[in-house]
C-alpha cells in the first residue's frame, strides 16, 4: 500500500486568531496562527553499501531535543522546534515550521540495531542502519540409522 503522506510540507488548516491594537493613536492587527498538528520536515532516504541513510533537515535544534526511535520495521524521529523571539515582535512572513515534528521511516529489511549511529550537524540529522545479515535455516538430514532401527522394529511385530 503506498504512503499517502505528501512529500512536501504540507500544513494542515492552521486556525488564526486576529486582534486588534490602538497604542498611542496607531492601530495595529497582531495575526497569531497556531497549527494544531505536527509537521513534517525534508527526510531524505537512500542506500549506501550495507546500510540505510536517513537524512532530516531540522536546523536550529540542539540534538538532546532529538528523539530517534527504532520500533519493529519502522524509524521515528521527532522532536520539539522552538521559536526564539520578541513576544512583542510583529511578523510579516512565516515559512519556518517550528513546534512538534515526526518523520516516520519503512524500514525494508531488518537492521542491527546494536550498530545503528545517529550524528547531527549543520541543521541534518544523518542515521546510519547497517543491513542485519539473512538469517540462515539450518537444514537437518534424516538419520537414516533410526529410520533402519525402526524397520528391524516392525519385523519383529510382524511374527506375532
Amino acid at each position: 500500500m503506498p504512503d499517502e503522506t505528501p512529500l512536501y510540507n504540507e500544513p494542515d488548516q492552521p486556525s488564526v486568531d486576529i486582534s486588534y491594537e490602538l497604542a498611542g493613536g496607531i492601530m495595529r492587527r497582531w495575526v497569531v496562527v497556531r497549527h494544531a498538528t505536527v509537521w513534517r520536515p525534508p527526510t531524505d532516504v537512500y542506500e549506501q553499501d550495507d546500510r540505510l541513510i536517513v537524512v532530516v533537515e531540522i536546523a536550529g535544534m540542539h540534538h538532546s531535543d532529538i528523539q530517534v526511535m527504532l520500533q519493529g520495521q519502522r524509524l521515528i524521529i521527532s522532536g520539539v522546534r522552538e521559536r526564539h523571539t520578541a513576544r512583542d515582535c510583529a511578523f510579516h512572513q512565516l515559512e519556518i515550521p517550528y513546534g512538534e515534528f515526526r518523520t516516520e521511516v519503512s524500514l525494508p529489511w531488518p537492521v542491527l540495531r546494536d550498530e545503528v549511529t545517529a550524528s547531527y550537524r549543520d541543521g541534518f540529522l544523518r542515521v546510519e542502519l547497517p543491513h542485519a545479515p539473512a538469517q540462515k535455516i539450518q537444514i537437518v538430514s534424516v538419520d537414516e540409522e533410526f529410520s533402519s532401527e525402526r524397520d528391524a522394529t516392525d519385523d519383529e511385530g510382524s511374527d506375532l
